[in-house]
């Protein structure tokens, strides 16, 4: 399936950039007239995504995260979120609720709070080599005019 429009961006892994994620995704869906409770699920999802990156992926610096996102004919809007830093594990585990490889006052829900705003997740890690995580939102909207 061959998207009908698409973009990419690579942002510092800073929390300041977390937010500018979130508003450029949410926008770009935004092409696809998303209701708002549609649009609110793509900003939760994204920020939990890129925060992941800005907290596990570079920990001893700043990193790119890399974020593509694509519209299709068929309302579906996917969005990957990747980074090239330390990598998962146990992708598995990571995935768990409640699990934080930091421990301390992390939640450990982000994986769980993606998968409840989208209609599919998907993550791939290699240690040493980074992480990418898909999102899928059908947007049940109107199909993207050109």
């Amino acid at each position: 399936m061959k998207p009908i429009n698409k973009f990419s961006m690579t942002l510092d892994s800073r929390s300041a950039n977390e937010g500018f994620a979130r508003l450029v995704a949410s926008g770009f869906a935004a092409l696809l007239d998303p209701t708002v409770e549609e649009l609110c699920d793509i900003k939760t999802a994204v920020s939990e995504a890129v925060t992941n990156c800005i907290v596990h992926a570079y920990p001893n610096g700043v990193g790119n995260i890399y974020i593509s996102a694509a519209i299709y004919e068929n309302g579906l809007f996917k969005i990957k979120i990747r980074d090239r830093g330390c990598g998962i594990e146990d992708v598995k585990k990571a995935m768990e609720p409640l699990y934080s490889s930091l421990g301390g006052e992390r939640a450990g829900l982000g994986f769980a709070v993606m998968e409840s705003f989208c209609d599919k997740l998907s993550v791939r890690s290699t240690p040493g080599k980074g992480t990418s995580v898909t999102l899928d939102k059908y947007i049940k909207g109107k199909a993207l005019a050109d």
